[in-house]
C-alpha cells in the first residue's frame, strides 16, 4: 500500500500558495487571520 501524501513542490504553492490565498475573500481572511496573530509565514 501506498503512502498518501507524495509530496509535489508546485502542486503544494498553487493549492496553498500566497496568490491562490489573495484571490479569493476567504483566502484573505486567512492571511489577515494570520498576518493578526503574529505568524512569521503566512503561506507556503
Amino acid at each position: 500500500m501506498s503512502r498518501t501524501y507524495q509530496p509535489k513542490k508546485k502542486k503544494r504553492a498553487r493549492t496553498h500558495g500566497f496568490l491562490r490565498r489573495s484571490l479569493s475573500s476567504s483566502g484573505k481572511r486567512v492571511l489577515s487571520r494570520r498576518r493578526a496573530k503574529g505568524r512569521k509565514r503566512l503561506s507556503v
